[in-house]
This record gives C-alpha cells, sequence and structure tokens, in this order.
C-alpha cells in the first residue's frame, strides 16, 4: 500500500514532465522541418546566424503563453497549484487548459494500478515507463494525429532492451527476446499489411505508419502472444469511441479519428492483464505466456 501510493506522489510529478514533452516534441520537430525545408529550398544560402533560444524539453522554462510570465516553482506543483491558483496565470488571469491537471491525475492514477499489479520489482518499473509513454503517445495523437518517431522508436529498442533483463526470481520480465523480436516484427507487418490492403481496396489511406510502429513497440515489450489480444481490444475501443463522437458529439464521419490512443489503451490492458485474457479466451489448458 505504501508502495502504491509513492508510486501515485511521484506519477504526479511525471505527469506534470509528459505535459512538457507532449507539447514540446511536437513543436521541436515543427522547428526542425521548417529548417530542413529552408536548407533544402535554398541550399546555396549562407546559413544565418543563429537567433532564436534553445528549445527543448529543458530550455527555456515553462512560462503563459499568452503574457510570457515565468511559472515559478511553487506554481508549478501538480494539480494543487492548479486549484490554488483557480485555473488561471497568476500575472494575466487567463484560463489554463485543465487538459495539465488531468494528465497529471491520470498519471498518478496509472502509477499506482502498475504498482498494485505488480509490486516492488523489475517488472513495475518497466511497466510504469512502457504506460507513461503510451499516455504521451496518446495525447500527442489526439493533438496533431501523427505519433512521432522520436517517441515510438525508442519505445520499440527499449521493448527489444527489457526482453533481456530478469527479475529477482532469475525469470523474464515480460517476454523472452525470441517473443520479443518476432512480437515488433509481426506487430509492424500485421498493420502495414491491412494499410495496403485498405488503400488498394478503397483507394484511402486508413491508418499512418506511427500506427505500425506504436503496435511494434507492445509487440516487443509484451511478445508476439499479446498482439492478438491488443488488436481485438483496439478495434473493440475505436469502434465504442467511435461510434459515441459520432452519435453524440455530432462527429463528421469524413474527419480522421487517430488510432493510436486505442492501441495504447488496449497494450496497457495487455500490460496489466494479458495473460489472464489470452488464458480466458484460449482455455484454461493452454498456457497464455511462455513466461507462466
Amino acid at each position: 500500500m505504501v508502495f502504491d501510493i509513492v508510486a501515485g506522489l511521484f506519477g504526479l510529478l511525471v505527469g506534470s514532465f509528459l505535459n512538457v514533452v507532449i507539447y514540446r516534441v511536437p513543436a521541436m520537430m515543427d522547428r526542425e522541418e521548417r529548417d530542413w525545408h529552408k536548407a533544402y529550398n535554398a541550399p546555396n544560402e549562407q546559413p544565418e546566424p543563429a537567433t532564436e533560444k534553445p528549445f527543448n524539453l529543458i530550455q527555456p522554462g515553462s512560462s503563459c503563453p499568452k503574457c510570457g510570465a515565468a511559472v515559478k516553482a511553487h506554481q508549478n506543483i501538480p494539480i494543487l497549484s492548479y486549484l490554488f491558483l483557480r485555473g488561471r496565470c497568476a500575472s494575466c488571469g487567463v484560463k489554463i487548459a485543465l487538459r495539465y491537471p488531468v494528465i497529471e491525475g491520470l498519471t498518478a492514477c496509472v502509477s499506482m494500478l502498475v504498482a498494485w499489479r505488480f509490486g516492488f520489482s523489475v517488472a513495475c518499473g518497466g511497466a510504469l515507463i512502457l504506460s507513461w509513454t503510451l499516455i504521451a503517445l496518446t495525447v500527442i495523437d489526439l493533438d496533431r494525429l501523427w505519433l512521432p518517431d522520436r517517441i515510438t522508436l525508442p519505445l520499440l529498442w527499449f521493448g527489444l532492451g527489457f526482453s533481456l533483463i530478469t527479475g529477482a526470481d532469475g525469470n523474464l520480465v515480460f517476454a523472452d527476446p525470441r517473443s520479443s523480436i518476432i512480437g515488433a516484427m509481426a506487430g509492424y507487418l500485421s498493420l502495414w499489411s491491412l494499410y495496403h490492403a485498405f488503400r488498394l481496396a478503397t483507394g484511402k489511406e486508413g491508418m499512418g505508419y506511427g500506427d505500425f510502429k506504436l503496435l511494434a513497440a507492445l509487440g516487443a515489450w509484451l511478445g508476439w502472444q499479446m498482439l492478438l489480444i491488443i488488436i481485438l481490444l483496439s478495434a473493440v475501443v475505436g469502434l465504442v469511441a467511435a461510434l459515441s463522437m459520432i452519435l453524440f458529439r455530432g462527429h463528421d464521419r469524413q474527419v480522421p479519428i487517430p488510432f493510436g490512443p486505442y492501441l495504447a489503451i488496449a497494450g496497457f490492458i495487455a500490460l496489466l492483464w494479458g495473460p489472464e485474457l489470452l488464458t480466458a479466451w484460449l482455455g484454461s489448458g493452454i498456457q497464455a505466456s511462455p513466461l507462466q
């Protein structure tokens, strides 16, 4: 119980950092793409002296997007500062988006759930890293309709590397290296094949390449055995969400709906209860995971 609470409190801090990642990583990539296009379109021009201030996950410090006032340390306490400031900037009074404390609270809840599920273990550390990354990817995809390579690809490689790690009992944590490698390959190729089959049949693009990489990363973390569960769960969650948006929010059917969040939710469910779900589906007489 104590570990669960500690994980939740730490999750609040991580959630605050995830807010930075969610906003700045796409902005950083936009700047890099702009600079690349500028250099490509005018390759013979002398580069201008760098005048822009550094912009990354560390610099500059947090500030109000309207008035530019720096956010002081006591104004940056997860959730509490938002409540104390009544959701407004201390300098100009502009409203602070509710999403910031929501992401902090969500990250705390997810961290507590992971801690409760895995306890103080190597598996818990890996599950926290995967869960936090899925939260960031979910919100970015909802905002921008794409999943940045600079997050999905490291997540994929971390998953492959994590398959080499053993827990305190000497057993592998989530998947053995063979299952992890096959999971990464099968995860990517399954959605890649579905994408091209749909494009040939309809002339439209049903999803983006970032979705392929995210499923590959989930396959690397959890093994190929979990892929079918993840695909089925993501399809169910996506169908329910899409119908709800169309029926209750009047969502235009021509406007694309990101698939990454549904993959992330399905991957998180598979992370916590995947072996049990697979065993229940296939039957108790069939082994759900090579690690059990």
